[in-house]
């Protein structure tokens, strides 16, 4: 398999899909094959469970001293995002300057670029948040 396919192939990247226990309706992301909480009573009982992509920040961090492939981006927020649906993910916060993002803000997600390798090579994409 091609990595670009590989990649577009990958639901819980692209799509925000998670995973429903058929036993206790926890609901997790990134998916899991089997529940923490129910074990092995939810074997062959989780589903896959698309996110909304809505939520609210609940911590967040100002980054000033980025890495190389984030220079350009700098200063930037990466946050907690608490999900409508209750999940948890950490994400960086864009669209939005730095000094804006408050605990509480409404963002939902969003698909950007998140690196490339090179000006032939391969591009990666992701989830990204943005205020609603």
């Amino acid at each position: 398999m091609a990595v670009a396919r590989f990649w577009r192939e990958n639901a819980s990247r692209y799509n925000l899909i998670g995973s429903r226990c058929g036993v206790c309706g926890r609901i997790y992301f990134p998916p899991r094959s089997v529940c923490p909480t129910c074990h092995r009573r939810s074997i062959g009982k989780m589903e896959p469970f698309k996110l909304k992509g809505e939520g609210e920040v609940i911590t967040f961090s100002i980054v000033h001293d980025a890495p190389s492939q984030l220079e350009m981006q700098k200063p930037y927020v990466i946050a907690i995002i608490k999900m409508d649906e209750g999940v948890n993910i950490t994400a960086q916060v864009i669209d939005i300057d730095p000094t804006d993002v408050h605990i509480g803000l409404r963002v939902r997600a969003t698909l950007r670029k998140i690196s490339d390798e090179g000006a032939a090579g391969i591009i990666n994409y992701g989830y990204k948040f943005m205020p609603l």
